[in-house]
């Protein structure tokens, strides 16, 4: 019974593979410039998507050890040191000036400390630098 199900099954998928290739025999043989044409972009766009993963890949992030001499060498304080870690963490001058019980103004003061021996203009820019150099992870 199965075999003839299974025998069946093939007969009739035999056939509509040999009807769809009898079908795009025609079709190529009507309209064979838009087919080359479509066949073409399909290529081009694999190409393009190919191009785009390996031009606009992002590096591997760098695995830097953390060096306890880099705050030292570079002039960072204790608190400053912690101000930085904070702003990796994303708090803003109020919720660092929060947690270390000091003024907005104390906090401002030590981002720009920090923006100045990072050789940073801006916070992300800052916390980039220390983690290349080690201050932070």
């Amino acid at each position: 019974m199965w075999r003839t199900v299974l025998i069946y099954g093939a007969v009739l998928a035999a056939g509509a593979v040999g009807l769809q290739w009898l079908q795009y025999q025609m079709l190529v043989r009507t309209h064979p410039a838009e087919i080359y044409i479509a066949l073409l972009a399909v290529a081009f766009m694999a190409l393009g998507g190919w191009l785009a993963v390996k031009l606009w890949r992002r590096p591997p992030p760098a695995t830097s050890e953390l060096d306890p001499e880099a705050p030292q060498r570079l002039g960072i304080s204790g608190r400053e040191l912690e101000v930085l870690e904070h702003l990796a963490a994303g708090r803003s001058n109020k919720e660092i000036a929060q947690r270390l019980e000091v003024s907005p103004n104390t906090v401002k003061t030590h981002v720009t400390r920090l923006f100045e021996k990072l050789g940073a203009r801006r916070r992300t820019q800052a916390i980039l630098r220390a983690r290349e150099l080690g201050v932070l992870r």
